[in-house]
């Protein structure tokens, strides 16, 4: 192991040295004072504030950081003693990346495709849902440089298909980029920056996700790397020569759980598990999930196009469109029916009208699908109409945004030429209900039709059938049903939060009703949705339930006792991180501010997001703070035991405008009041919080007649 260990300590070394001078450079030219932070996080440099506890503000704060990465590197032969020397390598690569933002600048856009750099926290927080539910089932990290090119292409595109998210480290970005790899946090592939340095930035990524989902409090390091090692399905590849910065970045990764796979003979210096050799390139992906245990449930559909879920933030722009279907200049509609079995033949794919190669750019789309099931029901219609959305932009090639009749889908002139059809959509649309929902569908047909006399004959069907289910979801409240549901998708990285769905109350990530936890329980009985039955209510204006506390002890394994499900102050639901939005106490007006993870800027609680959300999240009770879903804003129940939505005094502008309508409307309901939102502050208004009650004062806001939260 010598051959390795002094590998180790030679890299270890040399980015001490490297930091350590850095370091001492910009204290002379810019003052032990100078503030220094990556942006919008609010965990300073997360690797030093997960392992040590260490607030890094100033440059003055960092000669202690890299004393104590000096300490980690022993130069003992001990192979683990060399891989906390690894650690020490990340430490100093974590401080000369910062470094780069010791002034405003983007540090890395002179590259000829430039790397991402630091990945803020709300991104973070976003990828927890399609991590838990294995829309990305792991994370490869690609660096170096190939020898021949193709393979790294090929390797990248691989990852890509099977939705690994996968960031890149050195030329390999520029490889890829010529190879026609499409990149971009849209696609999944994410080039970091061209210095080996960069690859610190996804290492907080798994850094920040225990903190974030997993409360491991900052200074446990042991616990940090347990975290690490068992909930975060990481893995190395490098291309090319190593040298010994490289593998003493290899050692930090191996200390973190993460197994590297390099491309030269290590003969025995492989660790088994670990670090191993693939010299076969067309082996490197399955190794490396074999070493992660991710296991990719194939979708191999008889398309000509790529799918796959790392396609799903796919723009298309107008000058490579090649077909428009577009509600806005030609009717639209998404319909699925439940019928009964002589109705339905299964697998029947029919175009109705002209197919994309007619020569037009613009035309109709109506999308009809008929599906039966001896346990189908109605309620789950809406269900799988909303999954039409993500299955069409999984189609490279093809962009899909909206629902019911108001759509805009797009295909790319590349789509076309690979030769993707309309029978093809009908394709996608078979294979994946019958593999999604094979438990309550048996037979399923597509109609797909093109022509606008044909469509809004169909869209007039539809039209039925949506004030229909509008009609029932607006009579579903929490008192009308007999059960709620809990939803522990996130345990995979949240050990103990378990939300509580209900019909007012959505999962706090935005993506589970309760007809679609309903749904989840009828497909996987022993699934992530289970029955919470509602017959024993303790306090009906908390919201408080024996059934719910019996459930959430139960499912967060005896981390919590109780829950109310309407309050912000008594028992509040925990967070697990991935929330659309978080609700924070606004202690001079007595009411809430909230503020969503898209919006970068200061609250009157003079917190960014990212900040707020520090303070709860990784399934623990923090009364005055609660995360939610965006539509939970406009629900009767928001706050309910607190006097309701009338609580609200700041949101974002972005965010109001979004929920405006539905916020009104329960305004108007629940208080008589017309434009509620016009009485909510927004940072066009102050982000102050003497100013904001001065505004409310102005404007006669009803919290101000409330009665005082604490």
């Amino acid at each position: 192991m010598s051959v390795l260990t002094d590998l180790i300590y030679g890299g270890s070394n040399a980015v001490a040295g490297l930091t350590e001078g850095a370091v001492n450079d910009a204290i002379a030219k810019y003052g032990a004072d100078k503030e220094i932070a990556f942006p919008d996080t609010a965990y300073f440099f997360p690797t030093i504030y997960a392992a040590t506890g260490v607030k890094v503000k100033t440059l003055g704060d960092l000669p202690a950081c890299v004393g104590v990465l000096k300490s980690l590197i022993t130069n003992q032969e001990d192979l683990g003693q060399a891989l906390n020397a690894g650690l020490a390598t990340a430490v100093g690569a974590e401080i000369l990346e910062g470094l780069k933002f010791v002034e405003p600048k983007d540090a890395y856009e002179e590259a000829t495709v430039p790397g991402i750099g630091f990945v803020p926290d709300p991104i973070i927080r976003s990828l927890g849902v399609p991590l838990v539910t294995g829309d990305i089932p792991g994370v490869a990290v690609v660096l170096g440089k190939a020898e021949n090119p193709e393979d790294a292409v090929k390797v990248v595109k691989d990852y890509q298909s099977k939705g690994i998210m996968t960031f890149m480290v050195g030329d390999v970005i520029e490889q890829c980029a010529e190879g026609g790899v499409k990149m971009g946090l849209e696609f999944r592939v994410i080039p970091l920056g061209h210095d080996v340095t960069a690859v610190i930035h996804v290492v907080t990524v798994a850094i920040r996700a225990a903190l974030i989902f997993g409360n491991v409090q900052p200074g446990d390091l042991p616990g940090l790397l347990a975290y690490t090692k068992e909930r975060v399905p990481a893995f190395v590849n490098t291309f090319g020569a190593i040298d010994s910065v490289v593998v003493s970045a290899g050692a930090g990764a191996i200390a973190l759980g993460f197994p590297v796979v390099v491309d030269i003979d290590l003969g025995e210096n492989q660790v088994p598990g670990a670090l191993e050799s693939v010299l076969d390139h067309s082996e490197t992906v399955k190794r490396s999930l074999e070493l992660r245990n991710i296991k990719i449930k194939s979708k191999d559909l008889p398309i000509p196009v790529a799918f796959s879920a790392a396609f799903e933030g796919e723009i298309i722009r107008k000058a490579d469109v090649k077909a428009e279907f577009w509600s806005a200049k030609n009717p639209t509609c998404e319909l699925v029916l439940m019928k009964d079995a002589d109705q339905v033949e299964d697998h029947k794919i029919t175009l109705i009208g002209p197919d994309i190669d007619s020569g037009d750019l613009e035309y109709a789309m109506g999308t009809f699908i008929e599906v039966y099931g001896k346990k189908m029901q109605a309620d789950f219609e809406s269900v799988i109409e909303r999954k039409i959305h993500a299955w069409f932009n999984y189609m490279e090639g093809v962009m899909h945004t909206g629902q019911r009749n108001l759509l805009r889908v797009r295909v790319s002139n590349d789509a076309f030429e690979k030769g993707l059809r309309m029978k093809d959509f009908g394709e996608v649309l078979y294979h994946m209900i019958m593999d999604e929902f094979d438990t309550v569908v048996d037979k399923c047909q597509v109609r797909i039709c093109t022509r606008p006399e044909g469509c809004k004959e169909i869209r007039a069907k539809a039209n039925e059938a949506f004030v229909a289910r509008d009609a029932r979801l607006k009579s579903m409240t929490d008192e009308s049903v007999d059960k709620f549901y809990t939803c522990i998708l996130c345990q995979a990285f949240s050990p103990s939060h378990v939300c509580i769905v209900t019909p007012e109350r959505l999962g706090l990530c935005g993506a589970v009703s309760w007809l679609d936890a309903k749904a989840t329980n009828e497909l996987d009985p022993n699934g992530p949705c289970q029955i919470v039955p509602k017959d024993r209510c303790l306090d009906e204006r908390l919201g408080a339930y024996e059934d719910v506390n019996e459930a959430v002890s139960k499912y967060s394994h005896g981390a919590l006792e109780r829950v109310t499900l309407y309050s912000i102050l008594e028992d509040p639901m925990t967070s697990c991180g991935c929330f659309e939005c978080i609700c924070g106490i606004e202690p001079m007006s007595n009411g809430v501010v909230i503020t969503n993870r898209e919006h970068v800027g200061m609250t009157p609680l003079g917190m960014s997001f990212s900040e707020l959300a520090s303070m709860t999240g990784g399934g623990v009770q923090t009364p005055g703070f609660m995360g939610h879903g965006k539509q939970f804003i406009a629900s009767k129940k928001f706050l309910a035991a607190e006097g309701g939505m009338g609580r609200i005094v700041w949101l974002p502008k972005e965010l109001k405008d979004q929920m405006a309508d539905r916020i009104n409307a329960t305004a108007k309901e629940l208080y008589g009041i017309d434009n509620f939102t016009s009485m909510i502050a927004d940072e066009t208004v102050t982000t102050d919080m003497e100013e904001l009650y001065g505004f409310l004062t102005e404007v006669g806001h009803p919290v101000l007649e409330m009665e005082p939260l604490m």
